[in-house]
């Protein structure tokens, strides 16, 4: 049996080469699946090129999506290499968001692991904590770097044993002539919290550290996720075998903690694992929703009970990404397979899931605060914007690295450039390709006349019609005739008075027929009464 050989794939010393035949579907003795001494040993490859005895070897399909494209937004996205990556839209009907901007340089050491952003329009921040332990502050705008410190506990763990898993930007600043202040919130996995306040000279780089809070949210287990409320008062913190615990800031004190689930039906309790978690509603500190390991998402009301008040199951795969709706009410939840789902929590209801699936694990979900749109990103390298509306995919950009954060710039405005035209004068305008002044000769310019214009000078004219025919225009010292026509109201004055002369006439000579006749019939009474006298 002959067959034909296709394109070789090369591995190690020795070639495999695939074929037609072998996609009907042999199985590993048909194959002849044995050692392969170029990947060093036993298993998997075959031993001999043989053509009856080849393997399949598969490569990925990529397929391309027609977008329709988004609404005018600027993301920022962080991925494993320490890159901060800028994408934008710029047109409101429907433009494709392309990078445009890469800050960073690539570096394992610097993944970043968590970020956060205070987008006011006056003095943005970015915070970055990145895995060597490093905390960077970043203008948003064009990534320039205001300071970086080191966040390593005073315990002396080395940042790979305690890295930071949650980090806050505080918006509330003292903003004064000489210097800018900020405040962050930083979260290590083993519980270490501290708020520490950086005040930063604008003369020189000099940071110089203000006042500092330290305190231990948890004494076991790992710390996996943190949130800050709206108001800036309350966090909660969360991770394996930590439950859902509210602190205090101004005090760093914890107000309260939440009870574990109690067992299922079959009596296994499952274990505390939780992944993600934000607040319901930004102004409201009591209602929080949490992600765990187990594809589960909870509900939590802490004026309520201890235990979560709904639980709602999604897919088989871990909780990676929950974010919250402006509605105060609807979340967004990720898990590792790549599914996108949104969940109205007053129910407990399943609302859709939304068209196309993600090709890895979502790490990060970001609700623009004007239009409906969310994005995501995730291991598969795509940041992915969505209509949450119809729940269709808007666009998608390949970002080459693994992300792991994702946050919108709500101060961004479509900055389209706009053509003026230039001011036309009201009566007359210039034709295109209109010679101008140039070396100081002025050219002759044709010029239009405008319908205002134009209308001017035939009620003009119709005025003048009304003088006598007599006008004449002195020109070169000769007077010449100049001929003018009548308005109409002229003619119909003249055509009534001609009318009404006519019909004078006509009754005189009616007149003057009546009293010829009266004579006439006098007359011939005088005659006839004489001849018969």
């Amino acid at each position: 049996m002959v067959t034909e050989r296709q394109p070789e794939l090369r591995v190690g010393k020795k070639a495999i080469w695939t074929n037609a035949a072998a996609l009907g579907g042999l199985d590993q003795r048909q194959a002849g699946y044995g050692s392969f001494e170029g990947l060093g040993g036993s298993g998997g490859f075959p031993s001999s090129p043989r053509p009856s005895q080849n393997r399949v070897v598969t490569m990925p399909r990529t397929t391309t999506l027609e977008c329709p494209g988004c609404p005018p937004l600027r993301a920022l996205t962080f991925d494993e290499l320490g890159l901060i990556k800028v994408t934008e839209a710029r047109s409101k009907q429907g433009g494709v968001p392309k990078m445009v901007e890469r800050w960073g340089d690539p570096d394992a050491s610097k993944c970043v692991l968590a970020a956060s952003m205070v987008d006011r329009k006056f003095d943005p921040l970015l915070a970055v904590a990145r895995k060597n332990g490093s905390i960077e502050v970043l203008n948003p705008l064009n990534g320039d770097l205001h300071f970086s410190v080191s966040n390593v506990s005073e315990s002396g763990a080395q940042p790979g044993e305690d890295a930071v898993s949650g980090l806050h930007l505080f918006a509330k600043q003292n903003l004064e002539l000489d210097s800018r202040s900020c405040t962050l919130l930083t979260c290590t996995t083993k519980g270490n919290a501290s708020i520490r306040s950086y005040e930063v000279t604008k003369s020189a780089a000099d940071v110089t550290s203000g006042s500092s809070r330290t305190w231990n949210v948890c004494t076991g287990g790992d710390i996996l996720c943190s949130k800050v409320d709206g108001t800036e008062s309350y966090s909660l913190f969360g991770g394996k075998r930590v439950e859902m615990n509210v602190w205090d800031l101004e005090n760093c004190a914890r107000i309260w903690t939440a009870k574990s689930p109690p067992k299922n039906s079959l009596g296994i309790f499952t274990p505390t694992w939780l992944t993600s978690a934000t607040y319901l509603s930004k102004d409201d500190h009591r209602k929080f929703v949490a992600g765990t390991n187990s594809h589960e998402v909870r509900l939590y009301d802490i004026s309520a009970q201890r235990r979560p008040v709904i639980s709602v199951n999604f897919r088989e795969t871990p909780i990676k990404a929950v974010a919250e709706d402006l509605d105060g009410y609807t979340i967004y939840i990720g898990n590792g397979s790549g599914d996108l789902a949104s969940v109205d929590l007053r129910t407990g209801k399943l609302l859709g899931c939304f068209l196309g699936k993600c090709s890895g694990s979502i790490r990060s979900i970001a609700r623009h605060p004007e239009y409906p749109v969310i994005a995501s990103c995730g291991l598969d390298s795509y940041l992915r914007v969505w209509n949450v509306k119809t729940r269709e995919l808007l666009s998608a950009v390949f970002l080459k690295q693994h992300l792991t954060k994702v946050l919108i710039d709500s101060n961004f405005a479509n900055e389209e450039t706009k053509v003026t035209l230039p001011a036309v004068d009201e009566e007359e305008h210039i034709a295109p390709g209109t010679p101008s002044e140039e070396d100081g000769e002025t050219l002759p310019v044709k010029k239009k006349k405008s319908k205002e214009k134009k209308r001017s000078k035939k009620e003009a004219k119709a005025e003048s019609g009304n003088e006598e025919a007599g006008t004449s225009y002195e020109e070169d010292g000769e007077t010449l005739p100049v001929k003018k026509n009548k308005s109409k109201e002229k003619k119909r004055s003249k055509r009534e008075a001609k009318a009404e002369s006519g019909n004078e006439e006509a009754s005189e000579e009616n007149g003057a027929k009546k009293l010829k006749s009266k004579k006439s019939s006098k007359r011939l009474k005088r005659e006839n009464l004489d001849e018969e006298i």
